[in-house]
């Protein structure tokens, strides 16, 4: 099957393009957001080809899966004027929780006959609003980094890109007082004034910009993996941590709440129940070492690649059918 896709986000298009079919990601001469083309800082194989819009007029395409709203008319253009969900079948893949008024916050998809929206967990379905669109639903599953895990530094790392802008939304105004119970390591971009701008001293907040093949192993040195995310689909840094055997501290919201089992760690949405369950865990080295085991047996249950691959076929083969 030949698909055609944008790289959007990195993580998740890592493990879809992990299948058995061909893939195709426009390219332009900037690389910006609509032409990124092949992954520079991720490990993508050779059934992922990169193509100008010029070229993709006459390029042979079974589907089309879109992410952006934007896309559709895009694709239409760049296609020849052939239409996604029209001429060819089309998904849309919904990577991201609904804002605003959220109970009643209108999917841009909704009321379609035309494609399937795919969302990546269950909540994200539930609290979007699509009208009258078919729905599905294929979690997410990421590439085994292996388990990595050693904790030898009683510091918590939490994963997040642009703290300061995104501001409650990824917890970042709880970071000040989960820095008083525990040191952080904050991985992310856009992270590099952050202790100073939240006033809190550098040894407690340290900031670290790391390309991905870094990351892994600079995260499973941290005893804990920490997330005070509020408002999120679910974090695919999350899903890493739990594949590495790190054991898991974060706010029950969103698909966290049933992502992360009991044993695996602690989640809470009493921010003070956050901090004491963190300086635990950096307390009691065994204790972190068992719920990072039972982190990673979980991941691979349900987030495994094998599982999300054989999800997308099924659905991919209804859609072309």
């Amino acid at each position: 099957m030949n698909i055609l896709l944008w790289h959007v986000h990195g993580s998740w298009t890592t493990a879809f393009v992990q299948g058995g079919h061909s893939y195709t990601v426009p390219v332009l001469p900037d690389r910006g957001p609509d032409g990124l083309g092949r992954a520079r800082t991720f490990d993508w194989p050779d059934s992922v080809t990169e193509l100008p819009p010029e070229r993709l007029r006459d390029a042979e395409v079974d589907v089309v899966l879109l992410q952006r709203p934007h896309e559709a008319a895009l694709a239409e253009r760049w296609l020849g004027g052939r239409r996604p969900g029209r001429d060819i079948p089309a998904v849309y893949v919904e990577h991201n929780a609904p804002v605003g008024d959220v109970p009643a916050t209108r999917h841009p998809c909704a009321d379609r006959d035309d494609l399937l929206l795919v969302h990546v967990t269950h909540f994200n379905r539930l609290f979007w609003d699509s009208g009258t669109t078919a729905t599905a639903v294929v979690e997410h599953g990421v590439v085994d980094p292996g388990h990595r895990y050693t904790g030898e530094l009683a510091r918590a790392a939490v994963v997040v890109n642009e703290p300061l802008r995104r501001g409650r939304v990824t917890g970042t105004d709880l970071l000040p007082g989960l820095a008083r119970a525990a040191p952080l390591d904050v991985f992310g971009m856009a992270t590099a004034d952050l202790a100073r701008s939240l006033g809190v001293p550098p040894d407690r907040c340290r900031s670290h910009e790391l390309p991905q093949r870094a990351l892994h192993d600079a995260m499973a040195r941290r005893r804990v993996y920490l997330h005070p995310v509020r408002w999120t689909s679910l974090g695919l840094s999350l899903v890493e941590a739990m594949h590495l055997g790190m054991p898991v501290v974060g706010l029950a919201t969103t698909e966290a709440a049933v992502a992360v089992p009991r044993e695996a760690g602690v989640l809470t949405t009493r921010p003070d129940e956050l901090a004491a369950a963190t300086a635990a865990l950096l307390r009691d080295p065994d204790a972190a070492h068992a719920a990072g085991r039972a982190a990673r047996q979980a991941a691979l249950a349900h987030y495994g690649l094998k599982r999300f691959l054989h999800d997308w076929d099924l659905l991919l083969e209804e859609v072309v059918r």
